[in-house]
């Protein structure tokens, strides 16, 4: 019996902003990026992506801006790039809104948020959608944003991931362990909303964070959201085999994406987890025409409005070295960066170390791998993406906006669709589904092997009393925190 064919996974990629990754293409005659500040422009993107079944729109976030380059925010903000940026939570309940099934993966940095506060937050926006948020977490990587939270600068780079498992176990306390399935029965007969005996604090004294409280909210439709991560360094690695559900790789060839999608898979069956356990997305760009020549024309025009030096711009800030103190051809010493390191690790394998090689590779503003070609063509690239890249999907960047999503679910998605590789509905016995039950299949909860089910609450006449177990998830958990 042949082996049926995986459905490719693809989220749109964007952020609450004029430039995203392909900088520069915000002055097209036919981009609308400069619109990001209006609600039609957010629930017109959810719409389109929600008639190309998207899986959902992950939005990135930054907290600070771009000033490396140059010793600068000058460029930043002359070019756009990712400055001004908007908060990308506050726009979702529009778009949730103006759809039915779109997911929403939401980035926030661990230390621009206290756990009690966030968690609501999260709980809140998870039941407004009906279960379909997930979130991005990241640690933070520019010194701006550091010193704009009132300290002097980024912490050190394996740090700022203990923080975020502190950050995490408590959020896991208050989202999986505090609230019973039960506990709101809203009688109104009996003048009963909550039954007290449902609800009990958390407590929490972490390295990090303390807390000794009930959660605000109700439970949500999954509790905790889809938990998706980006970072590929040793210490990333770790935290994602932990945590992570879904994972945004950087790569420039499906070779590249095998290796860290094998590293990360690992990762989770070191944790206790399974391979599938994560769904792992590689950033790509798709330039699709009705024809080879169309498409052809097309990225050449893109080309022709690009800045590669505001890619370059970008690219300082993740790394943090200022490429504009090397001359063009000269030797670019990177050092042990505290920012993103496996940008560092990926320009030192490819060796991308004069200006020069950089700026080649930021030609459509960013360094992002471009297919280019009609409906056949991409489809075949992105089919051998997933089959060597051993990749589960991919974010798909704006290139400009609308036009990019538009392309691909009106000519991108039918050819796939007819190879047997992408959905042709939504699923869900009422039309609607939760983010993870869609990415996974298995329910709308954390599998009880993640790690962040064991700080469920397990009553009293559920425990196995005939040898050790897991104590009450409203309690301290510190077995469950790793270093």
């Amino acid at each position: 019996m042949t082996q049926a064919k995986r459905h490719i996974h693809v989220n749109a990629f964007n952020m609450n902003c004029v430039g995203h990754i392909h900088h520069g293409l915000w002055t097209h005659p036919r981009d609308q990026s400069t619109q990001y500040h209006s609600l039609q422009y957010w629930t017109h993107i959810a719409q389109v992506l929600e008639r190309g079944l998207f899986d959902g729109l992950f939005i990135a976030d930054v907290i600070g801006y771009y000033d490396v380059y140059q010793g600068s925010v000058d460029l930043t903000l002359r070019e756009g790039i990712q400055l001004p940026v908007n908060n990308p939570w506050l726009i979702v309940s529009a778009m949730a809104a103006a759809t039915k099934h779109l997911g929403f993966g939401l980035t926030a940095m661990v230390g621009a948020h206290n756990p009690y506060t966030f968690a609501r937050d999260v709980t809140t926006l998870d039941q407004l959608t009906g279960g379909r948020i997930g979130w991005n977490i990241v640690t933070g990587y520019v010194d701006s944003g550091a010193r704009g939270l009132g300290q002097n600068g980024l912490a050190e780079h394996d740090s700022r991931y203990d923080r975020a498992e502190d950050f995490l176990e408590l959020s896991y306390k208050l989202w999986e362990g505090s609230w019973d399935d039960d506990a709101v029965i809203a009688d109104k007969a009996r003048r009963i909303h909550t039954l007290p005996d449902r609800v009990r604090p958390v407590t929490h004294d972490g390295p990090f964070y303390r807390a000794h409280a009930i959660h605000m909210s109700a439970p949500s439709p999954q509790r905790t959201p889809v938990l998706f991560q980006a970072g590929t360094s040793s210490r990333g690695l770790r935290f994602a085999g932990r945590h992570a559900e879904g994972v945004f790789i950087g790569a420039n060839s499906p070779e590249a994406a095998r290796a860290a999608s094998r590293k990360l898979r690992q990762a989770a069956v070191e944790a206790g987890r399974r391979p599938e356990d994560i769904k792992i997305y590689a950033g790509i760009a798709v330039v699709p025409g009705r024809t080879q020549a169309e498409a052809r024309d097309k990225h050449a025009e893109y080309l022709a409005h690009a800045s590669a030096e505001s890619g370059l711009a970008h690219f300082a800030a993740s790394t943090g070295v200022d490429f504009a103190r090397f001359a063009l051809d000269e030797p670019i010493q990177f050092g042990n960066a505290n920012a993103i390191q496996s940008a560092t690790q990926t320009a030192q394998q490819q060796g991308w170390t004069t200006r020069r090689k950089l700026l080649e590779q930021f030609a459509l503003g960013s360094r992002y791998h471009t297919i280019v070609g009609d409906a056949s063509q991409v489809a075949d690239e992105l089919e051998r993406w997933i089959d060597i890249g051993e990749i589960d999907g991919f974010n798909l960047t704006r290139v400009v906006v609308p036009e990019t999503w538009e392309d691909f679910t009106d000519l991108i998605v039918p050819e796939l669709q007819n190879r047997g590789r992408y959905r042709t509905q939504y699923g869900g016995a009422s039309g609607s589904e939760t983010f993870r039950q869609r990415l996974f299949g298995r329910g709308d909860r954390l599998p009880a092997h993640h790690a962040g089910a064991s700080f469920r609450h397990v009553p009293e006449s559920a425990q196995d009393t005939s040898g050790p177990h897991r104590a009450s998830s409203a309690s301290s958990a510190s077995s469950a925190r790793t270093a």
